[in-house]
């Protein structure tokens, strides 16, 4: 009889670890794996080889990452990443910290040396798990075959389950290569709680006592499908809203109860109506997002609805918690409520104007460079009503914030929460490989575009259709606009930046340089028109920041 050998006695129906880790991604839906392996990767990548999941290849782990974010902020379902042990790991830190602040859900995958038996010493080898434990909703190291399915199952469940984040799994190389026999664990459907009918009472009695009650609409509103109920709600109570820099275009901001967006947190024009106010309805909003308002004892109420309970704060507490399904709280509290709500409008209707007057200024001006309000508004002439804008960060997105009507829900990209720099691009990248029939625009800062360029050849190897607007100041903007503001001199925040057509020809991309304002508009779309990767150079004059952002917000006087 020959001696069997060890791989004589495995199960019948054994596969390699990786292999069933890649089996329970599909489970999971996973169409695609952003990613940047190593070596410790590699069994892992070979299970891809043969799955239906699409390997997307970037030039850095946090271009991987901020598009896998990206995934899971348009979708609702978690994008994943993929990235080595050590350095690999340690590079997806900003966009895990990203995707968890700005609720967006997202798996990371890291590898590791084998953890049963290493040759390499602490070769590379740091805590990725511990290292990432404070940003993210859960940190695992696989450490058997037959965990994976309920571990893969678990991390999905976290990542989308509200409030969104992010969750690291790190799969050791000889983890990955060993034998199990464990099923996939399949996901199923997950329903929200209803609030209960005694809150949502005491809040219609809130809102019914009210005299100037506004809506505030948060980024949690963009995250589900809480469109059509939060219109209801407006057009049927006729109350006044605005909304944060993350819930822009929840309802379409043409509505002619719309107030603004709170850009800032104080002293801005809206925050004339804000403080006048003695309701607020908060729908969606948390305080991980900057605030758009500052509550005060004895001040004005606030009723928080929300999929979480409040997180209370210095500068948040509120007296009634509508805590459940978004959209069915809105739907409930819209049916107590009634027809319209009786309640004083001229304050808010002047305040209104008044906004509607300060945002079309600058809209045609011809200086050169280009001021803000004119960058924004011809970029808003040129996208449609479904088109989307992501923002990188930097001194434009309160402009754009301010100024950038949205229509539509998640048209409007940006990072309000860990407000990093280097997202805009592959932000960009996702939104237009998710939704190729739509005009993609990325609008980033030469700070933070030049952060993570390199994946313009990723945008041109994919053949995506976008345009990449590189607003150029040589300086990082924001940071002199804060430098001068208080009262520092200007100094230490200027570099030099390369020929930008050259630049992105050089990635096989289509440079353009604006030399005139009214070169904006037509260059734009024949961008557009022509299809493909284009990156336009646009030179801008940040002096309006000091004029209209500080000396005019000074000099104003809430309306009587």
């Amino acid at each position: 009889m020959e001696k069997s050998t060890h791989k004589d006695r495995r199960p019948v129906n054994s596969v390699k670890a990786s292999d069933l880790f890649v089996q329970s991604l599909e489970a999971e839906g996973v169409e695609y794996i952003f990613a940047l392996p190593g070596e410790e990767n590699l069994d892992l990548l070979e299970s891809l080889r043969s799955s239906s999941i699409k390997l997307v290849l970037t030039r850095h782990e946090q271009g991987a990452a901020f598009m896998a974010a990206t995934y899971g902020r348009l979708t609702g379902k978690a994008g994943v990443c993929l990235a080595t042990l050590g350095p690999g790991a340690t590079n997806l830190t900003t966009p895990a910290a990203f995707a968890n602040l700005g609720g967006m859900p997202l798996v990371l995958i890291t590898g590791q040396k084998p953890i049963k038996q290493s040759k390499q010493g602490q070769f590379q080898i740091i805590d990725v798990v511990r290292l990432f434990a404070p940003i993210c909703k859960m940190t695992k190291q696989i450490v058997h075959g037959n965990t994976i399915p309920a571990l893969v199952r678990e991390a999905f469940r976290l990542a989308e389950e509200e409030r969104p984040g992010a969750v690291l799994l790190e799969l050791p190389e000889d983890i990955a290569a060993e034998e199990t026999d464990e099923p996939v664990l399949k996901p199923h459907e997950r329903y929200y709680a209803v609030a209960d009918d005694a809150v949502l009472d005491k809040a219609v009695e809130l809102i019914r006592d009210a005299k100037m009650p506004l809506i505030l609409i948060g980024a949690g509103a963009n995250r589900k499908d809480a469109r059509d109920a939060l219109c209801d709600f407006v057009q049927t109570t006729r109350l006044f809203f605005f909304n944060t820099q993350m819930g822009k275009g929840v309802v379409d901001e043409r509505s002619e109860l719309f107030l603004g967006t709170a850009a800032l947190s104080a002293n801005d024009y809206v925050h004339c109506a804000i403080e006048r106010a003695d309701l607020i309805v908060n729908v969606g909003h948390d305080v991980i997002e900057k605030p758009p308002f500052f509550m005060k004892q004895g001040g004005k109420k606030v009723v928080h609805v929300n999929y979480k309970s409040a997180q209370v704060d210095q500068v948040y507490f509120p007296q009634v918690e509508v805590v459940g399904d978004l959209a069915r709280s809105i739907q409930r509290l819209q049916y107590k409520l009634g027809d319209a709500v009786s309640y004083e409008t001229s304050y808010f209707q002047k305040i209104r104007d008044e906004i509607e007057i300060h945002i079309i200024e600058g809209a045609h001006d011809p200086r050169f460079p280009i001021i803000p309000q004119r960058v924004v508004a011809d970029t808003r002439h040129v996208m449609g009503e479904h088109d989307i804008i992501a923002l990188d960060n930097g001194m434009y997105k309160l402009w754009y914030a301010r100024n950038y009507k949205a229509y539509q829900p998640n048209t409007v990209l940006l990072d309000n929460a860990l407000a990093t720099m280097g997202a805009g691009l592959s932000s960009a990248m996702m939104a237009a490989m998710l939704y190729p029939d739509r005009r993609v625009m990325a609008i980033c800062g030469d700070g933070g575009f030049m952060m993570n360029s390199q994946e313009l050849e990723t945008a041109v190897r994919l053949k995506l259709s976008l345009v990449v607007v590189v607003l150029n100041d040589s300086s990082y903007g924001m940071i002199r606009w804060k430098q001068s503001s208080t009262g520092f001199q200007d100094w230490g925040l200027d570099f030099g930046n390369p020929d930008f057509v050259k630049y992105a020809e050089s990635f096989g991309a289509t440079g353009h340089h604006i030399e005139a304002a009214d070169a904006l508009v037509p260059i734009l779309k024949k961008a557009f028109e022509t299809g493909g990767v284009h990156l336009v150079d646009v030179p801008v004059d940040y002096s309006e920041n000091q004029k209209v952002l500080i000396d005019e917000l000074a000099e104003k006087v809430c309306l009587i």
